[in-house]
């Protein structure tokens, strides 16, 4: 099964999935949606805005047409911008995909306003086809150079769980199976909220005690939140979960990390974005995440920090300040509402 592949969507992680695929299939198609980047791939056998410095092998045919990176897949790789999601699926429903082909969602947001998941969206405009999605501790320039990596698949049609393990596992990339699609999803949507919150306690140069105990708190904010969201609380437990916070919490190739931590050291989200062809998704993520915690009554206190900094324009120290100052209270609270 799922011999024809196409990942849709040719960034840094598009790419690297690309190249993860590659080893167990003869070819694996590419969408880019600019025909530079298209074109640089196929000529070059490099994508230096979103992977530089690394060959991409050949069996990887990169186009912006979308209609012929669709046609005849049997498994459509989803690797777009969460802000993009919704037109790409729609464009790629009109291009009448295979019928029963699968389509794997690996992008990590929250739709603004509808609290939708990215498998939320795929269903909508795919109905018949069977979604799963994919999530864990996996920087992409990692993926890409073969260091040893493990994520999880995660579908509640668990019959086609088998043949995408199988297909996604190498010898440098372990994966699992779960069928708790949105624990999945939800941990690797909020945990980029928080690394922004993680990158500017770097930004300003606090301790290792400080960013310990932040990100401590922000698992028990994820579990909150997620919980609420219908998420399972073992999933927070796991690769989407506590794996992918730390990751993207702690290291250097972190986007989200990066993000907060150049807001640490003073400049403006407006400055950040423009300077960079890369998104951190814990920008939009953080609006729609306090947007769901809001209607179910969830306490989220840094999720509320960071959307104040990037939409209300907090001070990051004050937004500390704010933090340390809550009224104190016990660390394991029976209501899963507070924090």
């Amino acid at each position: 099964m799922y011999k024809n592949i196409s990942v849709i969507g040719a960034g840094g992680w598009g790419t690297a999935l690309a190249m993860l695929l590659r080893e167990n299939a003869a070819s694996v198609r590419l969408w880019a949606h600019r025909s530079a980047v298209a074109d640089e791939i196929n000529s070059e056998r490099t994508n230096g805005d979103y992977l530089p410095g690394i060959t991409i092998p050949d069996g990887i045919v990169a186009s912006d047409d979308l209609a012929s990176v669709v046609d005849d897949a049997d498994l459509l790789v989803l690797v777009t911008p969460s802000k993009a999601t919704r037109e790409v699926i729609k464009r790629m429903a009109a291009c009448q995909p295979r019928a029963g082909a699968a389509v794997v969602s690996c992008t990590k947001g929250i739709e603004h306003n509808t609290g939708l998941l990215m498998s939320d969206i795929v269903s909508e405009y795919l109905p018949d086809h069977p979604v799963a999605v994919l999530s864990g501790p996996n920087l992409a320039i990692e993926v890409a150079h073969g260091v040893p990596a493990a994520g999880v698949i995660g579908s509640t049609e668990a019959s086609i769980l088998p043949a995408l393990q199988e297909r996604f596992s190498t010898a440098m990339f372990r994966a699992y199976t779960s069928t708790d699609a949105r624990g999945i999803q939800l941990g690797g949507a909020l945990k980029n909220v928080f690394a922004i919150a993680a990158g500017a306690a770097d930004g300003f140069g606090l301790g290792d005690n400080t960013k310990a105990g932040l990100v401590t708190r922000s698992l028990a904010e994820m579990m909150r939140l997620g919980e609420a969201m219908g998420g399972s609380r073992e999933s927070f437990y796991g690769l989407s979960g506590v794996g992918d916070l730390m990751v993207t919490c702690f290291s250097q190739h972190s986007r989200n990390r990066k993000f907060g931590e150049r807001l640490g050291r003073g400049e403006s989200p407006d400055q950040i974005t423009a300077s960079t062809q890369t998104v951190a998704e814990g920008v939009p993520t953080a609006r729609s995440a306090l947007q769901c915690a809001r209607k179910l009554g969830v306490d989220v206190p840094i999720t509320e920090r960071v959307f104040a900094v990037i939409y209300e324009n907090e001070s990051p120290r004050s937004a500390i300040e704010a933090l340390l100052g809550r009224p104190p209270k016990a660390e394991a609270n029976p209501d899963r509402r507070g924090g």
